[in-house]
């Protein structure tokens, strides 16, 4: 019955101590350095447009990421 009792108040503690998230404040001055271009996911737009061309030759179908629509691919 301790080692129950002792197991369930560890397991607890340690699902407890998952649920809390660290507060992510930034900085007024940061901010101008995570609005970059170099900060963002594609930001080489080119080589983003070209990822695209490759994936819609490939897959069939034209956008994916944000426009809908569907083709042979032979553009």
């Amino acid at each position: 019955m301790r080692n129950t009792l002792l197991f369930l108040l560890c397991s607890a503690a340690m699902l407890g101590g998952c649920a809390l998230a660290p507060q992510v404040n930034v900085a007024a001055f940061d901010k101008g350095d995570l609005a970059r271009p170099a900060m963002q996911f594609d930001a080489d737009r080119l080589e983003s447009s070209f990822a695209d061309h490759i994936y819609f030759s490939k897959e069939g179908a034209s956008g994916g990421r944000s426009v809908g629509g569907g083709g042979c691919g032979c553009n």
